[in-house]
């Protein structure tokens, strides 16, 4: 349980968070129809597939057994492979301020993110954010993704995090609660208004700031 106090260290998730990935930012150059583009991201390439990956598994693998499945899709499948960057959009607009604005604290800053280590050098080269972080556990190095507590655990030995005033974001309902179980203090990621809202709630960013926001930077992530 949270003693009150202000945190000490502020652990973000990325995808949906801070960065906008996907895979539909890709397919909609692919598809003409949007409908048949949703059914194969949910039948062909589904999460869950995408989300083995993310555990460690080789995308030739994954690319070789889902193309063995269905063989006249293997075009379309091996893309989300070799096109992979084009799924990342960019930035989630404004929260890489509020992140700027917890840099300029004494706060700790890590992150935790269900991504493929073969895939995140990608976003490592194209995001110079991402070395503002003391460290990130990606689950494809750990071989296990959230919300599985293993790699909340690995998370919180390899940078001794104090839970009980660590603030643990996410866009993800079901890690917000895996999170919450372990002791976090926690904030479901909306948009980056009401992310550094709860911010300022908690003391970890102070009330005068909140005019760095622009209008334009309450757009939700997906």
């Amino acid at each position: 349980m949270s003693d009150g106090s202000r945190p000490s260290t502020v652990v973000f998730d990325l995808g949906g968070v801070l960065i906008d990935w996907d895979p539909r930012h890709l397919y909609r150059q692919l598809f003409d129809d949007p409908e048949e583009m949703e059914l194969f991201l949910a039948e062909v390439t589904t999460a869950e597939w995408n989300a083995q990956q993310d555990a460690g598994r080789p995308w030739v693998e994954a690319v070789e057994l889902l193309a063995a499945e269905y063989p006249e899709r293997r075009e379309l499948i091996e893309v989300f492979h070799r096109r992979w960057p084009e799924m990342l959009a960019g930035e989630i607009p404004g929260s890489v301020s509020v992140l700027a604005e917890l840099r300029a604290t004494d706060v700790r800053l890590v992150a935790l993110s269900n991504w493929s280590a073969e895939m995140f050098p990608v976003a490592r080269a194209r995001f110079d954010f991402l070395s503002w972080f003391e460290g990130i556990v990606i689950s494809g190095d750990v071989g296990v993704n959230k919300p599985d507590r293993r790699i909340f655990e690995h998370l919180i030995q390899q940078f001794e995090i104090e839970r009980a005033t660590a603030v643990f974001i996410d866009d993800s309902p079901a890690n917000i609660e895996a999170a919450r179980a372990l002791g976090f203090r926690v904030i479901q990621f909306t948009d980056a208004r009401g992310l550094r809202r709860e911010l300022v709630r908690l003391g970890s960013l102070r009330v005068g700031r909140r005019n760095t926001l622009s209008a334009d930077d309450s757009s939700v992530g997906h």
